[in-house]
């Protein structure tokens, strides 16, 4: 089995306009990592979220905001240490878990998903929570596997994995970054975590964002699905913890 470090983790994250959260996120990642993990944002922001973010040791790389898969994209491609983590950056997700994410990793799975919907959290609206459980059925029904939080933001890779896979999706990238591996054989286990109220305003439409990500799902799934029929010595996913 691997035996990782966070020396040879790199936690990246998308930012637009967090100035209210990033130094929190940045402050919890130094301080569970003893500030051996590097940080890379891609970042769309017009306040001064990218400066925060430098004046705290992170990478920061500059883009037109072109939605969230295009950022999330650039920044899990760029990092060249073994294992990449992501997260959000509106202060909801334990930092604190980290050695939990990086132990799975070295116990061999490829990939390691936070499941916010199992501990029924109470700081997620209700429609956030209704939708998110549409849509891990979704996924679950498509794939022939149970999943439980598709959608979530906090996540460990393996980098070849990252490297190994076309992402084609924008607002729906968070539930193909999960799909994908669970279809192509990849060893994928996910873990309940807490899900904290958010710092600053949402900057997704539930309503039209939750469209999109329904038909990001629909098209991952079925593609995934016809491209197993084309190969017939295709694996499945070994299983799925929680």
């Amino acid at each position: 089995m691997s035996d990782y470090t966070f020396d040879d983790v790199t936690v990246v994250m998308g930012t637009y306009n967090e100035e209210e959260a990033i130094g929190s996120v940045l402050a919890d990642i130094d301080r569970v990592t003893d500030g051996r993990a590097a940080v890379v944002c891609v970042d769309g922001s017009s306040d001064r979220t990218p400066e925060i973010a430098r004046g705290m040791g992170a990478r920061v790389i500059e883009q037109e905001p072109q939605g969230y898969g295009v950022a999330v994209r650039k920044a899990v491609l760029t990092p060249e240490r073994p294992v990449v983590v992501t997260t959000d950056c509106d202060d909801t997700y334990p930092m604190e878990r980290l050695p939990d994410f990086l132990d799975r990793i070295n116990e061999g799975y490829d990939v390691v998903s936070g499941d916010r919907i199992s501990p029924r959290p109470e700081t997620m609206p209700a429609l956030n929570r209704l939708g998110n459980r549409a849509f891990a059925t979704l996924a679950s029904l498509l794939l022939g596997h149970r999943l439980h939080d598709v959608t979530t933001g906090m996540r460990a890779y393996r980098r070849d994995l990252l490297h190994r896979i076309d992402w084609t999706e924008n607002t729906g990238l968070s539930a193909e970054l999960l799909m994908r591996p669970v279809a192509r054989g990849y060893r994928v286990t996910e873990v309940p975590i807490d899900y904290d109220e958010r710092a600053g305003e949402t900057k997704l439409d539930p309503i039209r964002g939750g469209a999109a990500i329904a038909r990001s799902i629909l098209r991952v799934g079925f593609a995934e699905r016809f491209d197993r029929r084309l190969d017939p010595t295709s694996e499945r996913v070994e299983r799925v913890d929680t």
